[in-house]
């Protein structure tokens, strides 16, 4: 899945030496369909890039049930609060069918700004593209939930 890499949209015409930069830093992760990936609340470590299958964010805010927030598929990413400064994930994220994803731990990612920063420059503002229009969308659909459970 590593090798894949250069085909992920999120680094699609990268230069072949930041590739190289990239690859090392990346694992693989495979899972069954209703796995628990990661917690709200837990420690956030690592930055997900889903290749295969389907996953779901759920938030729970603190005096209410869970929210399905939305619905992630190939291509996607998620987990991206270990590299925007959040100490923990503000969601949890269950897989939906058996995944295939490559994941990067956040330190490394945010270790690569330091050792090779136009690459980290230009992976950071594709991630920001990528997850700004799902952040505002989840912030636009969970106060919606909340007025609705407010009318009732």
């Amino acid at each position: 899945m590593i090798e894949s890499l250069p085909y992920i949209p999120l680094f699609q015409n990268l230069e072949p030496a930041q590739i190289d930069l990239l690859k090392p830093l990346f694992e693989q992760y495979i899972c069954p369909a209703d796995t628990v990936i990661f917690e709200q609340d837990t420690p956030a470590v690592y930055l997900y890039l889903l290749i295969k299958g389907e996953v779901e964010i759920r938030y729970k805010p603190y005096d209410g049930p869970a929210i399905t927030l939305t619905h992630l598929h190939e291509g996607d990413v998620f987990g991206w609060s270990a590299v925007v400064g959040s100490p923990r994930y503000t969601s949890s994220i269950i897989s939906e069918t058996e995944v295939e994803a490559i994941r990067i731990r956040g330190s490394h990612l945010l270790k690569l700004f330091s050792d090779a920063p136009e690459t980290g420059k230009v992976v950071m503002d594709r991630l920001a593209r990528v997850v700004s229009p799902r952040w505002e969308n989840a912030q636009a659909q969970v106060q919606s939930l909340l007025n609705s459970d407010l009318k009732k």
